[in-house]
């Protein structure tokens, strides 16, 4: 049971349904318009009082006046702040979305990031004229390797996705030099593992090889020997996976992939869980992407910016992405002889911006300091683990990483109707976003949350409450779960007619 404390402390509770007290949709500017409204009243002086034929000269004018909105400067002020409150952001609230997590970004990185010296820089300016922000670049580049053990770094990838198809295509491109290519065809991939880890290796040209995960959650060592062989190109593995579990036999998954002549591919999404602590290099992977949205606090969502990394070994330094950040001892410059290189793959040289906010966060934590970002994501998962075991059930319940997965099965036998997507829609209700559902597909309805470590103890026990409050619904008010969510704007939707037919709007001006 909760503390009244607790349950004061939850942000709006519907415990019937009941809606009354809620806004409506927000209506669009065209239904707030009020003919004669004005936003701003200018002059008739100069050139404003000339006719439009004289102003544009020669540009042909449709005879119809725009259907515009008439509104007064404060009510489209109020409109759109308005709806930028209902998006949810990680300023706002709690955020425990797994896998691909919404991590606070310090201003700080903001800050920098944006200094006019950086962001007015245009990027074909010559190197001479450039020193400051190549040196930005090299410095990311260099203290990447640190931290990941690897021997070069590429940061033109301009998000995690791009930089794990540029990890592969640099594989590809080794079984080629190295005339391999026709037999090493397969790329090994967990059940566990993210979903783009086959789409880029499929986009490659590779056969995917799928192994089934042992029954604690971790890679089954009898399946990856069952598929070893000479057409093994690969192995694609996150670690900790994205079950939140550390690969305790990593060192042998890597001797047995190098041992049939393959390579180990890093999906960096998790790096945040070691950084500080464990290195990919270390523990035999040869190339590695990094998402720095979530390891480095970079933004995330809304289609961008990104910044995807791609560190590699000495073996596969040749195939780097051309041209990258070098050093002479004297100058910095864009070294562009890399003649087995496979090419650009972002125009001019990556999201700079980004790389400035990254090495911000990189020189304000330092070594101690990446220690305890990954000590303290992984503090946090195991606090809220332990605190709703007894609640949900989790399927692989030990010591997690800074993730964990649990489900809804003891909710759903309770009432035939509820399942997981259920409480992640009534997590809306109180404030907080949902977290990741239905992945991965090897826990069946799967809950998967991680705090990650700027969250603080209040903000995880309010987590909890809420959580344990949602329960007590599941048991007494069933309904109330199954319709949520109650306080958004937009009610319950097919989600998945939604994805497959969308219904897409847009005003057109009355011409």
């Amino acid at each position: 049971m909760i503390t009244a404390t607790e349950q004061n402390n939850m942000t709006r509770p519907i415990l019937n349904g009941d809606t009354s007290d809620l806004s409506p949709l927000q209506p669009s500017v065209f239904d707030q318009s009020r003919p004669g409204a004005l936003g701003v009243s200018l002059p008739a002086v100069g050139v404003i009082e000339q006719p439009l034929e004289t102003l544009l000269q020669g540009v042909r004018l449709r005879g119809d006046v725009p259907r515009l909105p008439e509104m007064a400067q404060l009510d489209v002020v109020r409109h759109f702040v308005k709806l930028s409150k209902l998006n949810h952001s990680i300023d706002g609230g709690f955020y425990p979305l797994g896998s691909c997590t919404m991590k606070y970004n310090p201003k700080v990185c903001d800050f920098y990031g944006m200094l006019p010296g950086l962001t007015q820089l245009h990027p074909l300016t010559p190197d001479v004229d450039s020193q400051g922000s190549l040196r930005v670049i090299y410095t990311l580049q260099e203290m990447l390797k640190d931290v990941t053990g690897f021997d070069a770094v590429t940061l033109q990838p301009a998000a995690g996705a791009q930089g794990e198809l540029v990890g592969i295509m640099m594989i590809k491109a080794h079984f080629k030099k190295t005339g391999q290519l026709t037999q090493r065809r397969q790329i090994i991939v967990p059940d566990s593992a993210h979903g783009t880890n086959p789409a880029s290796a499929a986009m490659c040209g590779f056969d995917i090889v799928e192994i089934k995960s042992a029954p604690n959650g971790l890679v089954d060592l009898d399946a990856l020997k069952a598929v070893l062989g000479p057409s093994t190109a690969g192995i694609m593995l996150t670690n900790p996976s994205t079950l939140g579990l550390f690969e305790k036999d990593i060192l042998e998954i890597s001797r047995l992939v190098h041992d049939a002549g393959g390579l180990l591919y890093y999906d960096g999404a998790n790096l945040n869980a070691i950084v500080g602590v464990a290195r990919p290099a270390d523990m035999g992977f040869d190339v590695m992407h990094i998402n720095t949205h979530k390891t480095f606090a970079t933004p995330h969502g809304g289609g961008g910016p990104g910044c995807g990394p791609v560190c590699v070994t000495a073996q596969l330094a040749p195939y780097l992405p051309s041209p990258n950040a070098a050093f002479d001892g004297t100058r910095y410059f864009w070294d562009s002889n890399l003649p087995d290189s496979i090419g650009r793959v972002k125009t001019f040289n990556g999201n700079f911006e980004m790389m400035a906010r990254a090495l911000t966060y990189l020189l304000a934590y330092g070594a101690d300091g990446l220690k305890q970002v990954a000590t303290d994501a992984v503090l946090n998962a195991n606090y809220i683990r332990s605190q709703l075991q007894d609640t949900y059930e989790i399927p692989y319940n030990r010591i997690c990483m800074h993730e964990f997965v649990m489900n809804s099965h003891k909710q759903h036998a309770m009432h035939d109707g509820l399942n997981t997507l259920n409480i992640a829609k009534r997590l809306m209700d109180y404030g907080i976003h949902p977290m990741t559902v239905y992945f991965p597909l090897v826990a069946h309805e799967a809950m998967m949350i991680e705090p990650t470590e700027t969250e603080c103890k209040d903000t995880l026990d309010h987590f909890i409450a809420v959580m344990k409050r949602i329960d007590d619904e599941c048991r007494t008010t069933p309904d109330v779960v199954i319709n949520a969510p109650h306080t958004m704007p937009i009610k319950k939707v097919d989600e998945v007619t939604a994805a497959r037919k969308p219904a897409l709007n847009f005003y057109c001006c009355t011409v």
